[in-house]
Order: structure tokens, then C-alpha cells, then sequence
């Protein structure tokens, strides 16, 4: 298959999944029981008359979709209703103008939420990633070198460790030997009430606060990242060509450079790129215990508002990040292998 060819199947492939993706979005949220009117706006103060109002100016008093409106709780509507006039289609209409609705909850645009949140899941999840990324690959280099050592033992065990624990259990202890022996902040993005003279002051407690919640997520996923390249390593350095290289008389830090590590990258380009995708969700759980302000916390408060615009709109950023990772990470094993486009 040609280069050209295997990347228009790959993004063709990518394209009809996101429209399968954007159709299940729209549904999943609205099997959900309750009413999203009452349960947006918690107030049980709310008349008959006014929870209407509240479905008519979000456009829940319109059939889900023409003659399927029973997926509506509601159930207000008939099949005589014109289908451009249902919840499906000005869903579809609204997204092809690059519009993901209104909030039940805040009744602001999604769209300006979800910039919002999302830059603060980024700034976690990159600084997690990268911070992860490095220490596991070069756990898992030297793991491999010295392999059946001391060294290969303790990284193999405290990576087994680290992948096992749970996410909030940690999340929570690192919270409390923070706030206790280290004075760091317990929550937030940046301290309530606080004046800043100059820019870099609040960045600096901005990076205070991130401290806890990125330390949480270097955890979990370096020793991930670490047994991933231990195996790949202890396989490649098995090889003919290492043994070659060798006899050569070449230093153990050029086999590794310039033979071991590159051929060891192939998994790990697919593993980082599939998890980009999947932790721009927000680590939720790490969101939650230290209520960082990101697309994951978003996703838990949405949820029991039944604020389905905020839903929609965030399920389908976390749908495309996973599907965008997939078609980098097929590129880019295509790449550095070429067996695979030929195959």
C-alpha cells in the first residue's frame, strides 16, 4: 500500500468514526432519567410555569428526533412535527456553526466553558505526561541495561507498585503529606483572594497549586511507561545486530543511543500518543480530589445537573483527542516502521 493511500484510509476511517461518535453523543445523554430543566437549575421553589419557560428557552419542549421522541423523558411532541424543528437536527445544525449549545447551569456557550477548562486540563495532563514520559523511559532503559540486578529489581517493583494504586487513594495521601509537612495549597488553581503585583507571581502559584495533582499523575503513569520499555528494551538487546555492536568495541551509551532506544520507541510512540487522547478527559479522578478546575471536574458536576450541552460538547472534545491520538499514532508508527504501510 503507498504512502499516500494508507494515510486517506487511516483519516477516511478517522472522519466516520467521529460522525458514528457525533450521532451516540447526542443519544447517550438523553436516556438518562430526569429532567434536565428541574435538575439544572436546583431550586425547589420552581413552578410548573416556570420549569416550561426553562424548556422551551433550551429547546427541550421539541421531540428528541421525528417519531422517536419516546427517548425524550419529556415526551412532549408528535411525528407530525417537522424533523428540521427537533433536538437531532438543530443539535447537528448548531455543531456544523461551530456551536455546542448553551448550559443548563451557568447559561453561558459551552463552547467558551470548555476553552476554559480544557487549557487547565492541558496544563495538568502535559506537565504529568512529559514529566512521566522522561522518567519512564529512562527508568526503563536502565532497568533493561543492568537487567536481573538490584537496579532492574527495585525499578520493576516500584513500577508495579505505582501502576497498581488507586488514583484517588493517592491523590488523597499526597494531598494530606502536601498541605501537612509542606504548607502546599489543598485545591484550586490559584489562591482565592489572592493580588498578584506581576504576572510571574501568580504563575508561580499557579505552579504551587499544580504541584500536588502533577506529582499524582507522574505516579500513576510512570511505571506504565517504565515496564512498556523495560519489556521492549530486554527484547531488543537480545538481538544479533546489539551483540554486533558490541564486538565492535562501541560504548554501552551508543548501543543504547544510537541502536537500542531508537527500535525500543516503536511501542512507546503508539502508548504516549493513545494516551494523550484518553487524559485529555481530565484525569477525573485527580481533578476531583484536588478540584482543579478541568475538563474532568467538568464532566463529574455536569453529570448530576443532567446539563447535556456540557455534556455533549465535552464528551465529544474527549471522542476527538482519542480518535486524533489513534490516526498520530498509526502515522507515526507507519513512519518509523515501514513495514507496516506495506503490510
Amino acid at each position: 500500500m503507498s504512502g499516500y493511500r494508507y494515510i486517506l484510509n487511516k483519516v477516511t476511517w478517522a472522519v466516520l468514526t467521529i460522525l458514528f461518535v457525533i450521532v451516540l453523543n447526542f443519544f447517550l445523554f438523553r436516556i438518562l432519567p430526569g429532567d434536565p430543566a428541574r435538575a439544572g437549575i436546583r431550586d425547589p421553589r420552581l413552578t410548573q410555569e416556570a420549569i416550561q419557560a426553562i424548556r422551551v428557552r433550551f429547546g427541550l419542549d421539541k421531540p428528541v428526533i421525528n417519531c422517536f421522541q419516546n427517548l425524550n423523558p419529556i415526551k412532549l411532541g408528535d411525528c407530525a412535527v417537522n424533523p428540521l424543528q427537533t433536538q437531532f437536527f438543530i443539535y447537528i445544525g448548531n455543531l456544523l456553526r461551530g456551536e455546542l449549545g448553551v448550559s443548563y447551569h451557568s447559561n453561558r456557550p459551552v463552547v467558551d466553558l470548555l476553552g476554559e477548562r480544557l487549557w487547565n486540563t492541558v496544563l495538568l495532563v502535559g506537565a504529568g505526561q512529559l514529566l512521566s514520559i522522561i522518567i519512564g523511559i529512562f527508568l526503563g532503559v536502565l532497568a533493561a541495561w543492568k537487567l536481573r540486578t538490584g537496579v532492574d529489581y527495585t525499578a520493576l517493583v516500584s513500577s508495579l507498585v505505582a501502576w497498581s494504586l488507586p488514583t484517588f487513594w493517592l491523590g488523597i495521601i499526597l494531598l494530606f503529606i502536601g498541605s501537612r509537612y509542606f504548607e502546599l495549597p489543598i485545591g484550586g488553581k490559584i489562591t482565592a483572594g489572592a493580588k498578584f503585583a506581576t504576572t510571574w507571581e501568580q504563575w508561580l502559584d499557579v505552579g504551587r497549586h499544580l504541584v500536588l495533582p502533577t506529582l499524582t499523575f507522574t505516579i500513576i503513569f510512570v511505571g506504565e511507561y517504565m515496564l512498556i520499555m523495560r519489556s521492549t528494551m530486554v527484547d531488543i538487546l537480545s538481538e544479533d545486530f546489539i551483540l554486533t555492536a558490541k564486538a565492535k568495541g562501541l560504548s554501552a551509551f551508543k548501543i543504547l543511543r544510537d541502536h537500542a532506544l531508537r527500535n525500543s520507541m516503536l511501542p512507546m510512540v503508539t502508548i504516549i500518543a493513545l494516551n494523550l487522547g484518553f487524559t485529555v478527559a481530565g484525569a477525573i479522578q485527580i481533578e476531583t480530589v484536588f478540584s482543579w478546575p478541568g475538563l474532568g471536574q467538568t464532566i463529574f458536576e455536569s453529570v448530576g445537573r443532567r446539563d447535556y450541552p456540557m455534556l455533549q460538547g465535552a464528551f465529544l472534545v474527549i471522542a476527538v483527542s482519542v480518535i486524533f491520538a489513534n490516526l498520530v499514532a498509526d502515522l507515526l508508527y507507519s513512519y518509523l516502521d515501514p513495514r507496516v504501510r506495506a503490510g
